[in-house]
């Protein structure tokens, strides 16, 4: 019995043996597409200036002698729009001084309804939970494009990512440095969400965590000035390299350079739809030329980093399957 099962069993063996071969291949290979080391430069926070005031859009109309808030008007200490200033209008009539207060009192309950119809909170100005878009912009470019690489690095190791005005520069030179490159465009992908101030936050974090989950190691990162560069381990190659060992130091027509730009700013900000080049233009032009007082927090992520990695087109497709063609 037991060697008539085993005679059974015998044609078995060797396709068994083969799957198994098959499958230690793929495992070993996707290791390999996964082992794109990745840089990052971020920086910024959600919390609004002790004054809540950090971004204020502008008024519609502001009177002379000081505005809503603050105008002087003699006889009537303390200024500013106020109950004493509607008895004249309705005491006395008339003249230069009732057309202001007129003028006044009609931007006041214009702004109110404003806000009213808003929802109380677009207006940045007056708002504790203002309206924050965030907005995410992907490039995919041939490999050739080898000099993006060292760009992306200095800007990574010379930049002030404490300071507003400094990761506006950041986000500025990084869309900079995508511009001088459109013969090496191939993909590209983006969008922009909304969220509220105190929501904002976990959806740029999610975003974020997600691009920096397809890096096997972030082998040069600064994030709020707290630069970093690591020594990258070792990784064993894939079942692809080890027949052709050159690919581990040249790159091929089908090899690749992912940048995310992923930026937070207050108020109504989107990039549009990307089609083509020219959209994608206009949309790195957009996000570059973001002002630092609006920008809350940004991050710039780009993949491979580490001299003589890779990233092929099958790891583009299976990592980036959002992008298109342009």
């Amino acid at each position: 019995m037991h060697k008539k099962l085993q005679q059974a069993f015998k044609p078995l063996l060797k396709p068994l043996f083969v799957l198994f071969l098959v499958f230690t291949l793929a495992l070993s290979h996707a290791d390999g597409a996964l082992a794109a080391s990745g840089g990052r430069i971020g920086g910024g926070s959600f919390r609004m200036p002790s004054s809540g005031r950090g971004y204020s859009s502008p008024r519609t109309y502001a009177p002379p002698g000081g505005g809503y808030g603050g105008g002087y008007y003699p006889g009537y200490p303390g200024g500013g729009f106020g109950f004493p200033f509607i008895v004249p209008v309705f005491g006395f009539g008339g003249g230069l001084f009732g057309l202001l207060i007129f003028l006044a009192i009609a931007g006041f309950l214009a702004q109110s309804f404003r806000r009213a119809v808003s929802g109380g909170g677009d207006d940045i100005g007056y708002s504790s939970n203002p309206t924050v878009s965030i907005s995410q912009l992907q490039v995919g470019l041939l490999a050739n494009a080898r000099s993006l690489q060292p760009e992306l690095n200095y800007i990574a190791e010379t930049a002030d990512t404490n300071s507003s005005e400094g990761r506006a520069e950041v986000l500025q030179e990084a869309s900079l440095a995508l511009l001088r490159h459109p013969e090496y465009w191939v993909y590209a992908g983006g969008g922009t969400q909304q969220a509220r101030l105190n929501a904002a936050e976990s959806t740029f974090n999610r975003l974020a965590l997600a691009e920096r989950s397809k890096f096997n190691e972030e082998t040069l990162s600064n994030v709020n000035n707290q630069l970093k560069a690591a020594t990258r381990k070792e990784t064993l190659p894939s079942a692809d390299q080890l027949d052709n060992p050159t690919r581990l130091i040249t790159e091929g027509p089908g090899e690749y350079i992912i940048v995310t730009l992923l930026a937070a700013t207050l108020g109504k900000f989107e990039i549009p739809q990307i089609n083509n080049a020219d959209d994608l233009r206009q949309a790195l032009r957009q996000i570059g030329s973001i002002p630092g007082e609006q920008l809350l927090a940004f991050e710039v992520l780009w993949t491979p980093q580490a001299e003589g990695d890779i990233l092929t087109s099958e790891d583009v497709l299976a990592q980036y399957p959002e992008l298109k063609l342009v």
